[in-house]
């Protein structure tokens, strides 16, 4: 009769915590949804009304063969465009936190990448996620936003993985652009790994974090960079400030939850983001990135280069940006170096970007550039 009495009681209380968790996944889904209307939010001017000759809007066309989208941004339409080329994961979510600025003097393209956010697609050929479709897309991007906004010239601006196909690009094809902007410029990626694993192992044995050097020796980056690596790599990057920001130390709270409360995604939208960046790894390019070496392969840069660099960045080498840059044949070229930032200067130190953007790009100079 106890066990009875028990088991009964048992399973009505499993009923309750069941009932609980089904209303708690329909209570987020209700929440997720409301933040999620998909819709670009205009610029508006002081009396509440749309800016005149600005553009707030998420719009979709078919470059190599697929359907890929953009967020494109300007307060003036007669400003120069900035194409701008996301790493790992669209980040544009990102400026709800970090507001950039770029809008007031650019038509900024945030363009997600085939296979990423809102150019994600289950069918899309694994066999075409290479270098040589990245910077062909690249190229397409540009061709559509020149004859759109009917300018001879663009500038180019990548970010981490972006800046791996960006800076191909801008070789490739340099009639196409007024300047380069590499922002935590890659090189050579298998090296930058290495260095950025015995930093790691370095610091955490200094505070005695026995767990993290326990999981990184098991997991060592020699002569090749383990599965084990890279799951952890994320997590052991940001607990120091090497990561995405300086003063990020959580992926989960610093990326994953800016991106579901990010109004410009709809809810199919934000679960397609994970989903390419699940499907993707590190990069879609990552097999490349890491058995090729920039300073080797890009040697030369017909235009205008500059390279935004914080001090803090170990996702992508400080130094070894630093060393590629002077190696670097340009007919103008700056390193900016950000003293506050990570692996982001555009999201973490927007004020001194937008005067670099405004005094040296935009001008064509290099005054503000390191001494």
């Amino acid at each position: 009769m106890f066990y009875y009495i028990t088991m009964k009681l048992f399973i009505k209380i499993l009923a309750i915590l069941f009932s609980v968790f089904l209303g708690s996944l329909l209570l987020l889904f209700i929440v997720l949804y409301i933040y999620s209307p998909g819709q670009s939010e205009p610029f508006l001017d002081s009396e509440g009304n749309p800016l005149d000759n600005s553009v707030s809007e998420k719009t979709f066309i078919t470059i190599g063969g697929i359907q890929q989208g953009m967020f494109i941004k300007s307060k003036n339409l007669r400003n120069p465009v900035l194409l701008y080329l996301h790493g790992g994961i669209p980040d544009y979510f990102l400026t709800r936190k970090y507001p950039t600025g770029l809008e007031e003097y650019f038509t900024v393209v945030w363009w997600d990448q085939r296979g990423s956010g809102l150019s994600y697609s289950a069918n899309i050929p694994k066999e075409s996620m290479n270098l040589d479709q990245l910077i062909s897309d690249t190229k397409e991007v540009t061709n559509y936003l020149r004859n759109r906004f009917g300018q001879e010239k663009i500038y180019l601006m990548g970010r981490s993985g972006g800046t791996f196909f960006g800076i191909c690009a801008a070789s490739e094809a340099p009639e196409l652009y007024h300047a380069y902007i590499g922002v935590g410029q890659m090189s050579d990626q298998f090296k930058s790994e290495k260095m950025a694993y015995e930093y790691m192992l370095r610091k955490y044995m200094d505070v005695g974090n026995t767990k993290m050097v326990g999981k990184l020796e098991a997991s060592s980056v020699t002569d090749s960079i383990p599965d084990e690596y890279l799951k952890l790599r994320d997590k052991a990057m940001h607990s120091l400030g090497i990561g995405t920001t300086h003063e990020m130390n959580s992926i989960i709270t610093g990326v994953f939850i800016p991106s579901l409360t990010f109004r410009e995604y709809t809810l199919k939208e934000k679960f397609n983001l994970w989903r390419g960046k699940a499907k993707s790894g590190v990069h879609p390019l990552w097999g490349e990135i890491i058995t090729t070496d920039l300073v080797k392969q890009v040697s030369e840069v017909k235009i205008p280069v500059y390279f935004f660099h914080g001090i803090y960045d170990y996702t992508v080498s400080y130094s070894l940006a630093k060393k590629y840059f002077e190696e670097l044949n340009a007919p103008l070229k700056g390193f900016y170096s950000f003293k506050h930032s990570a692996h982001s200067p555009i999201f973490e130190e927007s004020k001194r970007v937008k005067e670099i953007f405004v005094n040296d790009i935009l001008k064509g100079k290099i005054l503000l550039t390191d001494n």
